[in-house]
């Protein structure tokens, strides 16, 4: 707690950088971008960062929030998408080889074309969440501001690009984006309670079992097995997540200060070339899978697509397309990267 003493915590510049944050968050949202409380906090403090305005948010106001994200990410397992898992094995299946097959050449990219060190390329690389990646990444002695903004740049095109692929197989207008998540002045006391304990066991169990970014994988393993269960049907509140998400993407855009302009520049260039190599395989798998599986070509491209979760499963619903099953690939591939990035990167290093 003494890090938050007056004395030494930044409090007008952290209070300058959320309110530049929630600008950037605002403007995102006004024009329908992806995770804007996310891209937009950070592309705010980046831009701000690089200008060397007076802005700061140290690494002790990120724990909490990304436990609350571990725990929205656990919500997506009910008891029907575990029911329906026994139908999906051929898809999952295919999910495991696309995460392999793309982990592998992305990274290889990065490695080769871009000439990233060993941990940047590889957790860069990694078909995983922005979040996740940064913080193993950065625990394994990668470049955390590399590996966000190389994510970032992923999602956003990703999510930007894919539903008009959608569109141009299918021929399937989208529909307007419905609302997503429950608000805080909605949610019952019970749901609070459970998004405290859910967080806070799960950010002991990560210790104890020492996992890899354990304050968003503990929490989100938690939150799953109780709803796996059937225990709750609880979700964070939509004002919660989103106050999580602004916190985290500021505290990152808040790591750019002193990065050249020309630098940045050049990773995003270098994103271009990794997101079109993860389309290209993204559409090659959804064929694929499509001849050996009950699903077709849009609804697999949807599943294995390395977007935001939210995001795909709003243009799965306004495909008419089953929702549970694209979410559920989405967290799968989330729980595979988590528990196999760090261990993989540990024997390719111990090889080496």
């Amino acid at each position: 707690m003494r890090t938050f003493t007056p004395a030494s915590f930044p409090y007008v510049r952290f209070i300058a950088a959320l309110l530049v944050g929630a600008a950037g968050g605002w403007i995102f949202a006004r024009a329908g971008l992806p995770l804007p409380w996310m891209l937009g906090s950070m592309t705010a403090c980046t831009l701000a960062s690089l200008v060397r305005a007076p802005i700061a948010a140290p690494g002790t106001v990120r724990p909490p929030m990304t436990m609350i994200i571990g725990v929205m990410l656990g919500t997506g397992f009910t008891p029907q998408i575990i029911e329906s898992v026994g139908h999906w094995i051929p898809t999952v299946l295919g999910l495991a080889g696309f995460i392999a097959v793309s982990g592998a050449a992305c990274v290889t990219y990065f490695r080769r074309v871009a000439g990233f060190d060993r941990p940047t390329a590889y957790f860069a690389g990694m078909p995983g969440g922005l979040v996740e990646m940064v913080i193993a990444g950065e625990d394994k002695g990668g470049d955390a501001r590399t590996i966000a903004l190389v994510h970032s740049a992923r999602v956003l095109l990703v999510v930007l690009t894919l539903p008009f692929l959608v569109r141009l197989i299918s021929g399937a207008p989208l529909g307007a984006r419905p609302q997503f998540g429950v608000s805080v002045f909605e949610t019952p006391w019970r749901d609070e309670i459970w998004l405290l304990g859910t967080a806070l066991a799960g950010a002991l169990l990560g210790h104890i079992l020492r996992l890899p970014a354990r304050l968003l994988l503990g929490p989100m393993l938690v939150s799953a097995a109780v709803h796996a269960l059937g225990w709750t049907r609880f979700a964070p509140a939509i004002e919660v997540v989103n106050v999580a998400q602004l916190v985290l993407g500021t505290s990152i855009g808040c790591r750019f200060a002193g990065t050249a302009p020309r630098e940045i520049i050049r990773i995003l260039a270098l994103s271009l070339g990794s997101t079109a190599i993860l389309l290209t395989i993204t559409a090659v798998f959804a064929a694929g899978v499509s001849h050996v599986s009950s699903y077709g070509q849009v609804p697999l491209l949807l599943a294995y697509s390395p977007g935001g979760l939210a995001e795909m499963s709003l243009v799965a619903l306004s495909l008419g397309i089953e929702v549970a099953f694209v979410a559920a690939h989405h967290i799968v591939r989330v729980f595979i990267v988590m528990l196999g990035a760090a261990p993989v990167f540990a024997l390719l290093r111990r090889g080496k």
